[in-house]
């Protein structure tokens, strides 16, 4: 890349979301954090990010339910930075549980954090990528995207959902210079993961060691968790102009899961 991007991460305060914009920040380029958690955390991860690579990293507490946040949101960045080179739509929530038991407020709530924020983002973004003759959108879709796991009804099909998306936009936008793509990770020990846990653990009716080493660590053939800098590596690479000819496409890492 030769001259500074900017990005937007959402979802970025902790797990695969901060170790993108790690990534990021490492290779020069000004990030907007977005996501929930502790104030005072939050502003130390941005200033030491911003410290420590010299770049501009900016944080946004946009509800990515909410379109109008959303709108907000970009609209903040583009004053701030000029430009949106970047989009990564990494934010999501889970909950766990049979279907026919399954919360009709956490199924709406997954559809619009896990996919409907990835339309409104996109949308947001792609008219100055367009006029730009540049651009990059990366959806987390996660291997949920590509296989199934009893009890995630609602996370499964905005992921699988992700995926359908991507390859449109990629097919709309193939033209322009702009790549559409999609990361399909396994189980990485995020705090989504960690909270699914006990969740799991319930519905299954099995312990929570049974859950780590069964369930998930149990379909990834490395029996390894996927760790959060492979991910920004990844992202870090789509972003290239080395990648420029990879639209459209889901790419799994995930120890081999999704290989069976």
């Amino acid at each position: 890349m030769s001259q500074a991007k900017n990005a937007i991460v959402t979802g970025s305060t902790s797990g695969i979301g901060l170790g993108i914009a790690e990534a990021f920040a490492g290779a020069g380029m000004n990030v907007v954090l977005n996501g929930f958690g502790d104030q005072a955390e939050i502003e130390q991860t941005r200033v030491r990010l911003e410290e420590t690579h010299g770049v501009k990293v900016l944080y946004s507490a946009a509800d990515m339910s909410k379109p109008g946040d959303i709108a907000e949101m970009v609209g903040n960045a583009k004053a701030a930075l000029g430009r949106i080179d970047v989009l990564v739509n990494n934010a999501g929530i889970q909950h766990v549980a049979p279907i026919d038991e399954f919360p009709d407020e956490k199924w709406d709530a997954i559809i619009a954090i896990n996919l409907s924020s990835a339309f409104h983002t996109t949308k947001a973004v792609l008219p100055d990528m367009k006029s730009q003759g540049w651009g990059r959108i990366i959806n987390l879709a996660s291997a949920h995207g590509l296989v199934a796991s009893p009890f995630k009804s609602a996370y499964v099909a905005a992921k699988h959902g992700m995926l359908g998306m991507t390859k449109t936009v990629a097919l709309e936008v193939a033209e322009q210079n702009i790549t559409v793509n999609a990361i399909c990770p396994g189980y990485v020990l995020t705090p989504l993961v960690e909270k699914q846990i006990p969740d799991t653990a319930k519905a299954r009716g099995i312990s929570e060691e049974e859950v780590i080493k069964t369930v998930m660590l149990g379909g990834q053939p490395t029996k390894k968790f996927v760790q959060t800098d492979e991910l920004g590596a990844l992202a870090l690479f789509l972003c290239s102009d080395a990648a420029a000819s990879i639209t459209g496409t889901a790419l799994p890492v995930d120890g081999g899961w999704t290989a069976q």
